[in-house]
């Protein structure tokens, strides 16, 4: 399938899809739990991001087009646009957002830790929050440097986030 059919030629709708290199992959609806952290980090995200005029944050289903000619769109739990770079969503998000946010799934992690991880590095995402429900830890893979750089927060400890450096949500407030 090509990014056009895709976007245009098929049926709107409310749940998660992504087209990764050509093949649609729907995946069944997250779990409550799942949508209460992912909402609950898109609440601190953008509390934060909102006063400071700093830009605009959304979450899953929008449509992040990455690559339009390898047919490459996905959909990552929460993501976060800089105000410098706004130009970039046009109904949906044409490029790679500052930051996102992956909640982690028994069905998706592997996929999150590796493919995805490595399609937001690659195609110029800044920062990666992978956020492990079961083990309560958000870790922060910061790609803004010549290397990756992940940090982990746990318990009281703040993601540390050189995107929004100046952020304070502890991972224990994520989980609650």
């Amino acid at each position: 399938m090509t990014t056009n059919e895709y976007l245009y030629d098929t049926e709107d709708t409310n749940r998660i899809r992504e087209l990764a290199m050509g093949r649609i992959r729907e995946p069944p609806a997250p779990f409550f739990s799942h949508q209460t952290v992912a909402l609950k980090v898109a609440r601190s995200i953008a509390d934060y991001t909102e006063r400071r005029f700093l830009g605009r944050v959304a979450m899953a289903p929008v449509d992040v087009i990455l690559d339009r000619e390898r047919a490459l769109v996905l959909q990552p739990d929460v993501l976060f646009v800089s105000t410098a770079r706004l130009g970039i969503i046009r109904n949906q998000v044409w490029g790679p957002p500052d930051l996102v946010v992956e909640v982690l799934s028994p069905a998706t992690e592997h996929r999150d830790r590796t493919e995805k991880l490595g399609w937001y590095r690659q195609y110029g995402v800044r920062e990666c929050w992978l956020v492990d429900m079961r083990g309560e830890l958000v870790t922060v893979v910061d790609f803004t440097g010549a290397q990756p750089v992940e940090r982990v927060a746990k318990g009281m400890d703040a993601p540390q986030s050189s995107v929004l450096p100046g952020l304070e949500v502890t991972a224990a407030a994520v989980f609650v």
